[in-house]
């Protein structure tokens, strides 16, 4: 019984691990990121403690309505929906001034944004933020990294036959 509850769990940490894998793979082919909202600037939609998976565009594919996160120099980045998105030929040929407004939010930001690609939001979910901020943690990937290690060395460890004793 032990033994096929050991299998069972090595399975299924191997298939975690190779979705990890992929899912790593995958995000940077299609310039995919994680991001964590700490203020409630976009709530009820999104609120504050939320987890959000963003993909890089160019900025001219934003459209009205869309939540985009814009980098800021010198600044944290801002995620807001957009308002308006027009053509910035003064800075660049792709450019584009776009203006934002937090969903919570009863004014625009106060000034527009200069930008060439933006990262669209297509996917949240409240409350994951945090559980997220813990898995990045340096105690957390330690504990990880030793109870992998210890199945790994387990699942290789040399086995007796059975009824040999020692």
């Amino acid at each position: 019984m032990l033994a096929w509850l050991g299998e069972a769990l090595l399975t299924l940490l191997a298939v975690f691990g190779v979705v990890c894998v992929v899912a790593v793979i995958a995000a940077y082919f299609f310039g995919i990121n994680i991001m964590l909202f700490k203020t409630g600037s976009m709530s009820p939609e999104i609120p504050a403690g939320s987890v959000a998976l963003v993909r890089t565009i160019p900025a001219s594919e934003a459209e009205v309505g869309d939540v985009v996160m814009v980098d800021r120099p010198g600044q944290l980045p801002v995620t807001h929906r957009v308002v308006s998105n027009e053509p910035d030929p003064a800075n660049s040929p792709e450019g584009r001034i776009i203006e934002m407004k937090g969903d919570a939010n009863n004014q625009p930001d106060p000034f527009p944004y200069h930008v060439d690609e933006v990262k669209l939001l297509f996917w949240s979910q409240p409350g994951w933020g945090h559980a997220v901020a813990r898995l990045a943690d340096p105690r957390t990937l330690g504990l990880v990294t030793v109870v992998v290690a210890g199945l790994v060395t387990w699942a290789f460890w040399p086995r007796r036959p059975e009824g040999e004793n020692v």
